[in-house]
């Protein structure tokens, strides 16, 4: 897939690495494409560039949102006409001190994004982990999920690969909507991470029977 990763951070770079490692097409869409910061995550991905949101939204049928919470909206406006393409929503709306979020329960981030995107397909996902267990999420025998939700059913499928393509568990978890409960989860996993001195090396499982 041609992919366009917005932001160049944890989340984004971390994703790009492990998308460009499976043959896919990354471009990085970033503030300063010519920055310290993105010559370090380009320099080890063969085949991979930086320039601003708009061009490398323009090519791409997948547009991956990794922007922290308060730039989303001008990451999203920024790449200009989005219709028809996917668009992976994987921020969480944390407050500054990572005491809780700044938006949720009777709508989510992902619902705002779909409204600053409206012709756009979200979808939800990568939001529930930390990246640092991007293409590293086994946890003894089991593998942690990474849920994903959506209302476009192609979209989703897409999603589906890549959340695989980064060692999680695909989970479908229904509607966009339902990303109302997936950003408190990964709130969940903020605070074992941090407050309760967790670490990062944990994850989240559905078990079936």
């Amino acid at each position: 897939m041609n992919i366009a990763v917005l932001g160049a951070g944890s989340v984004g770079g971390t994703l790009g690495r492990l998308w460009a490692a499976k043959g896919h097409s990354v471009t990085f869409g970033v503030p300063d494409p010519s920055g310290d910061k993105v010559k370090k995550v380009l320099k080890d991905l063969n085949g991979a560039r930086a320039t601003n949101n708009r061009e490398a939204a323009a090519s791409a049928d997948v547009i991956a949102l990794c922007t922290p919470w308060p730039v989303a909206q001008d990451a999203v406006q920024s790449a200009g006409d989005l219709t028809g393409k996917i668009l992976i929503d994987a921020t969480n709306p944390l407050a500054n001190d990572l005491s809780g979020l700044v938006v949720g329960l009777t709508t989510s981030a992902a619902e705002q994004v779909q409204g600053w995107a409206p012709r756009a397909k979200v979808v939800k996902a990568f939001n529930t982990i930390g990246a640092i267990d991007y293409g590293n999420a086994h946890f003894g025998s089991l593998r942690a999920d990474g849920f994903y939700c959506g209302d476009d059913a192609a979209a989703k499928a897409a999603v589906k690969q890549l959340i695989g393509d980064t060692d999680l568990e695909p989970v479908d978890v229904g509607p966009l909507r339902n990303a109302r409960l997936l950003e408190p989860l990964a709130m969940l996993w903020i605070d074992l991470a941090v407050n309760q001195r967790l670490g990062t090396n944990h994850g989240f499982k559905l078990l079936r029977r």
